[in-house]
Protein backbone atom coordinates (compact mmCIF):
# COMPACT_ATOMS: atom_id res chain seq x y z
CA UNK A 1 0.00 0.00 0.00
CA UNK A 2 1.64 3.59 -1.21
CA UNK A 3 2.22 5.79 1.97
CA UNK A 4 0.62 8.98 1.57
CA UNK A 5 3.26 11.33 3.23
CA UNK A 6 7.05 10.27 2.89
CA UNK A 7 8.79 12.77 4.25
CA UNK A 8 12.92 12.57 3.05
CA UNK A 9 16.03 13.81 4.68
CA UNK A 10 19.88 13.27 3.91
CA UNK A 11 22.00 13.76 6.92
CA UNK A 12 25.58 14.92 6.05
CA UNK A 13 27.21 13.93 9.86
CA UNK A 14 30.64 12.60 8.93
CA UNK A 15 30.05 10.07 12.56
CA UNK A 16 27.82 7.84 10.61
CA UNK A 17 30.68 6.85 8.69
CA UNK A 18 33.01 6.55 10.93
CA UNK A 19 30.64 4.55 13.04
CA UNK A 20 30.99 2.21 10.02
CA UNK A 21 34.30 2.51 9.18
CA UNK A 22 34.18 4.33 6.36
CA UNK A 23 36.73 7.38 5.65
CA UNK A 24 34.33 8.92 2.82
CA UNK A 25 31.91 11.83 3.81
CA UNK A 26 28.99 11.42 1.80
CA UNK A 27 26.73 8.26 3.12
CA UNK A 28 23.46 9.63 3.02
CA UNK A 29 20.40 8.29 5.58
CA UNK A 30 17.02 8.84 4.17
CA UNK A 31 13.54 7.93 6.07
CA UNK A 32 10.20 6.90 4.90
CA UNK A 33 7.67 6.26 6.94
CA UNK A 34 4.51 4.08 6.08
CA UNK A 35 2.20 5.22 8.41
CA UNK A 36 -0.55 3.09 6.42
CA UNK A 37 0.01 0.48 8.23
CA UNK A 38 0.21 1.37 12.02
CA UNK A 39 -1.47 -0.89 14.31
CA UNK A 40 -5.37 -0.92 13.95
CA UNK A 41 -7.25 -0.15 16.39
CA UNK A 42 -8.60 -3.47 18.59
CA UNK A 43 -9.45 -1.74 21.81
CA UNK A 44 -12.87 -2.40 21.61
CA UNK A 45 -12.84 -5.71 20.66
CA UNK A 46 -10.25 -6.50 23.03
CA UNK A 47 -12.24 -4.40 25.59
CA UNK A 48 -15.35 -7.08 24.40
CA UNK A 49 -13.71 -10.42 24.01
CA UNK A 50 -12.22 -9.78 27.17
CA UNK A 51 -15.71 -9.24 29.47
CA UNK A 52 -17.01 -11.90 27.86
CA UNK A 53 -14.49 -14.28 28.06
CA UNK A 54 -14.27 -13.65 32.06
CA UNK A 55 -17.96 -13.81 32.51
CA UNK A 56 -17.94 -17.31 30.59
CA UNK A 57 -15.17 -18.79 32.75
CA UNK A 58 -17.16 -18.25 35.91
CA UNK A 59 -20.14 -19.76 34.72
CA UNK A 60 -18.10 -22.65 33.20
CA UNK A 61 -16.52 -23.45 36.17
CA UNK A 62 -19.27 -23.46 38.51
CA UNK A 63 -21.00 -25.57 35.92
CA UNK A 64 -18.49 -27.85 35.82
CA UNK A 65 -18.31 -28.30 39.81
CA UNK A 66 -22.00 -29.02 39.77
CA UNK A 67 -22.04 -31.67 36.70
CA UNK A 68 -19.08 -33.35 37.85
CA UNK A 69 -17.70 -32.87 34.73
CA UNK A 70 -13.92 -32.32 33.83
CA UNK A 71 -14.18 -31.48 30.32
CA UNK A 72 -15.93 -28.59 31.34
CA UNK A 73 -13.46 -27.24 34.20
CA UNK A 74 -10.36 -28.29 31.82
CA UNK A 75 -11.99 -26.46 29.13
CA UNK A 76 -12.80 -23.24 31.64
CA UNK A 77 -8.39 -23.18 32.63
CA UNK A 78 -8.33 -22.94 28.98
CA UNK A 79 -10.60 -20.04 28.37
CA UNK A 80 -9.20 -18.51 31.69
CA UNK A 81 -6.04 -18.96 29.90
CA UNK A 82 -7.31 -17.46 27.12
CA UNK A 83 -8.32 -14.28 28.89
CA UNK A 84 -4.87 -13.87 29.77
CA UNK A 85 -3.74 -14.36 25.88
CA UNK A 86 -6.20 -11.64 25.18
CA UNK A 87 -5.13 -8.99 27.86
CA UNK A 88 -1.50 -9.66 26.63
CA UNK A 89 -2.32 -9.01 22.44
CA UNK A 90 -4.32 -5.91 24.35
CA UNK A 91 -1.42 -4.37 26.16
CA UNK A 92 1.22 -5.37 23.22
CA UNK A 93 -1.39 -3.00 21.05
CA UNK A 94 -1.93 -0.13 23.44
CA UNK A 95 2.13 -0.31 23.79
CA UNK A 96 2.66 0.14 20.26
CA UNK A 97 1.12 3.11 19.89
CA UNK A 98 3.45 4.93 22.88
CA UNK A 99 5.62 7.37 21.29
CA UNK A 100 9.51 6.42 21.33
CA UNK A 101 11.59 8.02 24.11
CA UNK A 102 15.30 9.04 23.95
CA UNK A 103 16.05 5.61 25.03
CA UNK A 104 13.84 3.42 23.57
CA UNK A 105 13.58 5.27 20.04
CA UNK A 106 11.21 2.58 18.70
CA UNK A 107 8.64 3.46 21.29
CA UNK A 108 7.32 0.20 22.40
CA UNK A 109 6.71 -1.57 19.03
CA UNK A 110 8.49 -5.00 19.52
CA UNK A 111 5.88 -5.24 22.75
CA UNK A 112 3.34 -6.73 19.87
CA UNK A 113 6.02 -9.02 18.55
CA UNK A 114 6.76 -10.38 22.67
CA UNK A 115 2.96 -10.79 23.12
CA UNK A 116 2.31 -12.96 20.26
CA UNK A 117 5.45 -14.93 21.53
CA UNK A 118 4.21 -15.12 24.78
CA UNK A 119 0.63 -15.96 23.13
CA UNK A 120 1.70 -19.31 21.52
CA UNK A 121 3.80 -20.45 24.41
CA UNK A 122 0.67 -20.26 27.03
CA UNK A 123 -1.64 -21.54 24.58
CA UNK A 124 1.51 -24.63 24.24
CA UNK A 125 1.34 -24.87 27.79
CA UNK A 126 -2.77 -24.73 28.26
CA UNK A 127 -3.00 -27.92 25.64
CA UNK A 128 -0.52 -29.42 27.63
CA UNK A 129 -2.36 -29.25 30.74
CA UNK A 130 -5.50 -30.59 28.76
CA UNK A 131 -3.25 -33.50 27.21
CA UNK A 132 -2.53 -34.79 30.63
CA UNK A 133 -5.97 -34.76 32.08
CA UNK A 134 -7.46 -36.31 28.79
CA UNK A 135 -4.65 -39.14 28.79
CA UNK A 136 -5.40 -39.54 32.70
CA UNK A 137 -9.28 -39.97 31.62
CA UNK A 138 -8.84 -43.05 30.14
CA UNK A 139 -7.31 -44.92 33.02
CA UNK A 140 -10.20 -43.69 35.33
CA UNK A 141 -13.97 -42.75 33.22
CA UNK A 142 -15.85 -40.62 35.00
CA UNK A 143 -19.81 -40.61 34.17
CA UNK A 144 -20.74 -37.12 33.59
CA UNK A 145 -24.01 -35.21 33.37
CA UNK A 146 -24.17 -34.70 29.64
CA UNK A 147 -27.84 -32.44 29.30
CA UNK A 148 -26.01 -29.34 31.30
CA UNK A 149 -22.56 -29.72 29.74
CA UNK A 150 -23.75 -29.37 26.30
CA UNK A 151 -25.62 -26.43 26.97
CA UNK A 152 -22.65 -24.97 28.52
CA UNK A 153 -20.36 -25.77 26.30
CA UNK A 154 -22.94 -24.66 23.04
CA UNK A 155 -22.79 -21.51 25.01
CA UNK A 156 -18.80 -21.22 24.95
CA UNK A 157 -19.09 -22.05 20.68
CA UNK A 158 -21.16 -18.63 20.79
CA UNK A 159 -19.01 -16.66 22.75
CA UNK A 160 -15.53 -17.75 21.43
CA UNK A 161 -16.94 -17.49 17.71
CA UNK A 162 -18.42 -14.01 18.16
CA UNK A 163 -14.65 -12.80 19.67
CA UNK A 164 -12.86 -14.68 17.16
CA UNK A 165 -14.81 -12.85 14.10
CA UNK A 166 -13.84 -9.31 15.63
CA UNK A 167 -10.67 -10.64 15.12
CA UNK A 168 -10.90 -12.02 12.09
CA UNK A 169 -9.99 -8.67 9.67
CA UNK A 170 -6.81 -7.56 11.53
CA UNK A 171 -5.07 -11.06 11.46
CA UNK A 172 -3.71 -10.82 7.80
CA UNK A 173 -1.68 -7.83 8.73
CA UNK A 174 -0.80 -8.07 12.43
CA UNK A 175 0.95 -11.23 13.78
CA UNK A 176 -0.58 -10.24 17.78
CA UNK A 177 -4.26 -9.35 16.44
CA UNK A 178 -3.63 -13.41 14.34
CA UNK A 179 -2.61 -14.49 17.71
CA UNK A 180 -5.84 -13.91 19.39
CA UNK A 181 -7.79 -14.74 16.63
CA UNK A 182 -5.99 -18.35 16.62
CA UNK A 183 -7.08 -18.06 20.01
CA UNK A 184 -10.43 -17.12 20.21
CA UNK A 185 -11.24 -19.59 17.19
CA UNK A 186 -9.36 -22.47 18.64
CA UNK A 187 -11.29 -22.71 21.85
CA UNK A 188 -14.78 -22.51 19.49
CA UNK A 189 -13.26 -25.83 18.38
CA UNK A 190 -12.74 -27.23 21.74
CA UNK A 191 -16.09 -26.13 22.83
CA UNK A 192 -17.47 -27.69 20.23
CA UNK A 193 -15.94 -30.79 20.89
CA UNK A 194 -16.98 -31.14 24.53
CA UNK A 195 -20.74 -30.70 22.74
CA UNK A 196 -20.69 -33.57 20.22
CA UNK A 197 -18.71 -35.95 23.13
CA UNK A 198 -21.49 -34.82 25.82
CA UNK A 199 -24.39 -35.89 23.39
CA UNK A 200 -22.14 -38.84 21.59
CA UNK A 201 -22.21 -40.33 25.56
CA UNK A 202 -25.26 -39.43 26.25
CA UNK A 203 -26.35 -41.89 23.38
CA UNK A 204 -24.08 -44.85 24.23
CA UNK A 205 -22.41 -44.63 27.66
CA UNK A 206 -19.38 -44.44 25.88
CA UNK A 207 -16.76 -42.64 28.62
CA UNK A 208 -13.71 -42.64 26.43
CA UNK A 209 -15.20 -40.83 24.20
CA UNK A 210 -14.28 -37.67 26.16
CA UNK A 211 -10.86 -37.92 26.26
CA UNK A 212 -10.76 -38.94 22.62
CA UNK A 213 -12.26 -35.90 21.58
CA UNK A 214 -10.17 -33.58 24.02
CA UNK A 215 -7.35 -34.84 22.21
CA UNK A 216 -8.39 -34.76 18.97
CA UNK A 217 -8.90 -30.66 19.32
CA UNK A 218 -5.65 -30.47 20.98
CA UNK A 219 -3.65 -32.05 17.90
CA UNK A 220 -5.76 -28.97 16.08
CA UNK A 221 -4.56 -26.13 17.87
CA UNK A 222 -1.00 -27.23 18.30
CA UNK A 223 -0.95 -27.28 14.41
CA UNK A 224 -2.53 -23.95 14.44
CA UNK A 225 0.05 -22.38 17.19
CA UNK A 226 3.08 -24.05 15.40
CA UNK A 227 2.75 -21.26 12.92
CA UNK A 228 2.52 -18.53 15.64
CA UNK A 229 5.41 -19.21 17.37
CA UNK A 230 7.74 -20.07 14.43
CA UNK A 231 7.00 -16.83 13.42
CA UNK A 232 7.08 -14.54 16.50
CA UNK A 233 10.08 -16.47 17.07
CA UNK A 234 11.50 -15.16 13.79
CA UNK A 235 10.59 -11.74 14.53
CA UNK A 236 11.86 -11.56 18.41
CA UNK A 237 15.36 -12.72 16.26
CA UNK A 238 15.05 -10.10 14.07
CA UNK A 239 14.68 -12.26 10.84
CA UNK A 240 12.70 -10.62 7.92
CA UNK A 241 8.95 -11.05 8.40
CA UNK A 242 7.52 -13.39 6.43
CA UNK A 243 5.65 -11.48 3.67
CA UNK A 244 9.18 -10.07 2.85
CA UNK A 245 11.75 -11.86 0.18
CA UNK A 246 14.90 -10.49 1.07
CA UNK A 247 16.52 -11.88 -2.47
CA UNK A 248 13.66 -9.95 -4.26
CA UNK A 249 14.52 -6.67 -1.91
CA UNK A 250 18.49 -7.18 -2.72
CA UNK A 251 17.67 -7.71 -6.43
CA UNK A 252 15.17 -4.69 -7.00
CA UNK A 253 17.72 -2.57 -5.13
CA UNK A 254 20.65 -3.60 -6.90
CA UNK A 255 18.41 -2.42 -10.19
CA UNK A 256 17.78 0.87 -9.69
CA UNK A 257 19.43 3.36 -11.51
CA UNK A 258 23.87 3.93 -10.92
CA UNK A 259 23.59 1.64 -8.22
CA UNK A 260 26.58 -1.01 -8.64
CA UNK A 261 26.26 -2.76 -5.26
CA UNK A 262 24.62 -3.26 -2.26
CA UNK A 263 25.89 -4.57 1.05
CA UNK A 264 24.73 -4.12 4.38
CA UNK A 265 21.08 -5.52 3.67
CA UNK A 266 18.81 -5.65 7.06
CA UNK A 267 15.30 -6.38 6.96
CA UNK A 268 13.68 -6.54 10.05
CA UNK A 269 10.34 -6.57 11.28
CA UNK A 270 10.04 -3.17 13.71
CA UNK A 271 6.39 -4.19 15.28
CA UNK A 272 4.01 -7.36 13.77
CA UNK A 273 2.74 -4.66 11.36
CA UNK A 274 5.95 -3.01 10.73
CA UNK A 275 9.55 -3.33 8.77
CA UNK A 276 12.30 -1.51 8.57
CA UNK A 277 15.19 -1.63 5.89
CA UNK A 278 18.80 -0.90 6.42
CA UNK A 279 21.08 -1.00 3.27
CA UNK A 280 24.82 0.56 1.66
CA UNK A 281 24.62 1.23 -1.90
CA UNK A 282 27.46 1.77 -4.12
CA UNK A 283 26.65 4.77 -6.68
CA UNK A 284 28.36 7.83 -7.71
CA UNK A 285 26.94 10.41 -6.62
CA UNK A 286 24.88 13.35 -9.06
CA UNK A 287 22.54 15.37 -9.84
CA UNK A 288 19.85 12.77 -9.30
CA UNK A 289 21.13 11.41 -5.79
CA UNK A 290 18.15 12.97 -3.76
CA UNK A 291 15.61 11.55 -6.44
CA UNK A 292 17.20 8.23 -6.26
CA UNK A 293 16.70 7.95 -2.14
CA UNK A 294 13.26 9.66 -2.39
CA UNK A 295 11.98 7.10 -5.31
CA UNK A 296 13.84 3.80 -3.73
CA UNK A 297 12.22 4.51 -0.13
CA UNK A 298 8.64 5.37 -1.39
CA UNK A 299 8.87 2.59 -3.80
CA UNK A 300 9.94 0.00 -0.92
CA UNK A 301 6.99 1.18 0.71
CA UNK A 302 4.69 0.55 -2.22
CA UNK A 303 6.24 -2.32 -3.19
CA UNK A 304 7.51 -4.64 -0.35
CA UNK A 305 5.60 -2.83 2.59
CA UNK A 306 8.66 -1.52 4.42
CA UNK A 307 7.88 1.83 6.00
CA UNK A 308 11.10 2.52 7.79
CA UNK A 309 14.01 2.83 5.31
CA UNK A 310 17.80 4.07 6.13
CA UNK A 311 20.22 3.73 3.06
CA UNK A 312 24.03 4.80 2.51
CA UNK A 313 25.02 5.99 -0.40
CA UNK A 314 28.98 5.19 -0.88
CA UNK A 315 30.90 6.08 -3.78
CA UNK A 316 32.71 3.87 -6.24
CA UNK A 317 35.90 4.45 -4.55
CA UNK A 318 34.49 4.55 -1.12
CA UNK A 319 33.13 0.60 -1.37
CA UNK A 320 36.24 -0.17 -0.86
CA UNK A 321 37.08 0.71 2.29
CA UNK A 322 33.99 -0.27 3.73
CA UNK A 323 34.25 -3.10 6.32
CA UNK A 324 30.67 -4.52 5.98
CA UNK A 325 30.86 -4.93 2.54
CA UNK A 326 31.69 -8.78 2.71
CA UNK A 327 28.99 -11.05 2.64
CA UNK A 328 28.68 -12.86 6.28
CA UNK A 329 29.77 -9.73 7.98
CA UNK A 330 26.82 -8.21 10.71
Amino acid sequence: MPHDHSHAHDDHHDHDHHDHGHAHGHGHHHHGHGHSHAPKDFGRAFAIGTALNLGFVVVEAVAGLMTHSLALLADAGHNLSDVLGLLLAWGAAVLAKRAPSARRTYGLRKGTILASLANAALLLIAVGAIAWEAVRRFATPEPIQTGPVMIVAAVGIAINTATALMFMKGGEDDLNVRGAFLHMAADAGVSAGVVVAAFAMSLTGWLWLDPVVSLAIIIVIVLGTWGLLRDSLDMALDAAPRNVDPGKVRAWLAARPGVTEVHDLHIWAMSTTETALTAHVVRALDATHDQFLNDACAELASKFNIGHVTIQVETHHGAHGCRLAPEGVV
